[in-house]
């Protein structure tokens, strides 16, 4: 009693119309990081080496704040 490929289409032609073509990848990448949260929250911390190796994962704040002093710094004189 699973969903029939006309009702996925359905389904798919709807959230493009509601959402645009634009928004429809960023919606797909926070719904996988909410349910890599969920997952996260029921079995414990991960250890941040596996974060790392989760592609499209943002960078750390210390490695921004370091390229943001790396870069002011060059620019100051």
């Amino acid at each position: 009693m699973g969903l029939k490929m006309s009702e996925i289409l359905l389904i798919m032609g709807v959230l493009l119309l509601l959402f645009g073509g634009s928004r429809l990848p960023q919606l797909g990448s926070a719904l996988g990081s909410a349910i890599r949260n969920f997952k996260r929250g029921f079995g414990g911390e991960e250890s941040a080496a596996d974060e790392k190796k989760q592609p499209g994962s943002l960078a750390s704040s210390t490695t921004v704040e370091k390229d943001v002093g790396a870069r002011t710094g060059s620019q100051q004189g």
